[in-house]
């Protein structure tokens, strides 16, 4: 896969956040979800921007990530 298919993922997953809530986070299963997402999911972890490898919480860096991954779709949509 290349680099960018891997940051489209990253992004797609980053955009699942709910954003109006912190207190939801996302959970990514790795006996439903594709070798793709789990790898993205553990590619945030080892990024600082969230706090497990399997997706859980955004860390202040991925909220303002998220934000601006948002931000960006809207723009486009």
């Amino acid at each position: 896969m290349s680099n960018s298919n891997e940051i489209l993922e990253e992004i797609k997953l980053l955009n699942q956040f709910n954003l109006d809530s912190m207190a939801s986070g996302i959970k990514v299963h790795t006996q439903q979800a594709s070798e793709e997402v789990v790898a993205a999911a553990a590619r945030l972890f080892d990024k600082g921007l969230t706090d497990h490898v399997d997706g859980g919480y955004l860390t202040e860096l991925g909220i303002e990530a998220a934000t601006n991954a948002q931000s960006l779709m809207r723009v486009l949509s």
